[in-house]
């Protein structure tokens, strides 16, 4: 008998599930830190061998070496990039999920997980208003999910091209410096040229700038314009509406990246700041980014699905028996055929705290942000770059250079006491705080602008 064939025992699968049970319930979890590579080999030496160092042997590396030397997203002191703050219920469904061998690609494999997705995935589409019958799929990211969105796009614009009888074959995408770089990353997969939109006193993409751009590099070569809803530096909410008027008038597909900000349509508070989203073509939100699932979630949801069905379903004779039904398969609105169910872990959460928690946890996200803004311009050497649009603040230490920014950060880290790193903005280093994390508040705010002075 080989030694798959012969079960994990109850007491390592018990204990791999009391290793995670404990980490659950730590609060906080330990910032934790780093090593470098010649630190991790001394420590723990040689893990992949012939004869395996059993169920045992493999936790306690990870639990004493490996785990602490991977950092926290979940501490509330970690404010740098985007955190990671899942609910506890997230969290340990997405256990639940690795446990249970789904394939979420195909509502033949997959329909009951399909369709909790999918429930989720509605709830999302109707924070933006879009319409009844937008939909698609929760993806890896969004770097995969603007990719997706931007495949469809090319495709619809192509495909109305011929039908049109035009010579002009699309291939460019228009949008700012401030999108996030998965957007040049796209078309440089894709061959599509990004053309830079030029940004407006607020640093958004207006609908009169993008007209002005698409006009000289004539309309018909472009196939989608991408909008921002938060920008990732600095949390920037380009100007959807105007935006979305020029695309409809020109025909071109209007894609949204929220990947960050788009969760903060879940707050009243702010909702007016999206007005324009509602006329996307294409959405994407990260749910592990600010509706605090765990990695890897990103839904991707479009006006028309059919659209993006015709781009991205994949055809071989094994696939017929699920591209020939009329059933919802997820693998046919993105990237990728192999795929889990990555949206269960938010759907478990969803349903056990309901929709109104959610709406409070990020109101009390933006409470602390306008907390750590109004706390920023109360202290005489810190100055901000830039008015704040969501929960993510830039600003200065005045008379820091680089080396201080770098040498801050390590010390808060090699303390374990926060994580806040540089950032740049036009060619300065500055640093910032990105405020996701329901359990961060104003005292760690003040705590960490206290190391400044």
């Amino acid at each position: 008998m080989h030694r798959f064939a012969q079960p994990l025992s109850r007491p390592d699968i018990d204990a791999v599930l009391a290793y995670a049970a404990e980490r659950l319930s730590l609060d906080p979890a330990p910032l934790d830190g780093p090593l470098s590579s010649a630190e991790l080999r001394e420590e723990v030496g040689v893990t992949i061998t012939a004869a395996g160092l059993g169920a045992a042997g493999a936790l306690d590396i990870f639990s004493d070496v490996l785990a602490p030397a991977c950092l926290s997203t979940d501490h509330p002191r970690y404010l740098s990039f985007i955190p990671c703050a899942p609910t506890q219920e997230a969290a340990a469904f997405d256990v639940v999920v690795g446990a249970s061998s789904i394939y979420g690609g195909s509502w033949l494999e997959g329909a009951g997980a399909v369709h909790a997705e999918n429930e989720t995935l509605r709830w999302i589409a109707d924070l933006a208003g879009l319409p009844p019958g937008a939909g698609g799929v929760f993806v890896s990211g969004g770097t995969v999910g603007n990719l997706s969105a931007l495949v469809a796009a090319r495709h619809t614009a192509r495909a109305r091209a011929a039908g049109e009888g035009s010579r002009t074959r699309p291939w460019r995408v228009a949008t700012t410096h401030g999108a996030h770089s998965s957007i040049q990353s796209a078309c440089d997969v894709m061959d599509a040229e990004l053309v830079e939109v030029p940004a407006d006193e607020q640093w958004r993409l207006t609908g009169d700038r993008l007209r002005a751009t698409l006009e000289a590099n004539d309309p018909d070569t472009f196939f989608a314009v991408v909008a921002t809803a938060g920008t990732t530096n600095f949390g920037i909410i380009d100007d959807l509406a105007s935006v979305a008027q020029v695309c409809v008038e020109l025909g071109l597909w209007f894609h949204v990246d929220g990947a960050y900000g788009g969760a903060a349509l879940a707050a009243p508070s702010i909702r007016h700041r999206f007005v324009g989203v509602e006329r996307a073509d294409s959405f994407i939100v990260d749910p592990h980014k600010w509706l605090f699932a765990p990695f890897d979630c990103c839904a991707l949801i479009y006006r028309d699905p059919a659209l993006a069905r015709a781009a991205h379903t994949q055809h071989a004779g094994y696939l017929d028996v699920l591209t020939e039904q009329p059933e919802w398969n997820p693998a046919d609105y993105a990237i990728g055929l192999s795929r889990r169910a990555r949206g269960l872990p938010l759907w478990f959460s969803l349903a056990v705290h309901g929709t109104q928690a959610y709406t409070d946890a990020v109101e009390r996200t933006l409470e602390v942000a306008r907390y750590a803004e109004e706390e920023i311009r109360r202290r005489p050497h810190l100055e901000l770059l830039r008015e704040r649009d969501l929960s993510v603040m830039v600003f200065r230490r005045v008379g820091w250079g680089k080396s201080d920014y770098v040498a801050w950060s390590d010390r808060l880290l090699a303390e374990e006491f926060a994580f806040v790193v540089p950032t740049t903005h036009d060619g300065e280093t500055v640093t910032r705080l990105a405020i996701v994390n329901p359990t961060t508040t104003e005292a760690d705010i003040a705590a960490i602008l206290d190391t400044m002075d």
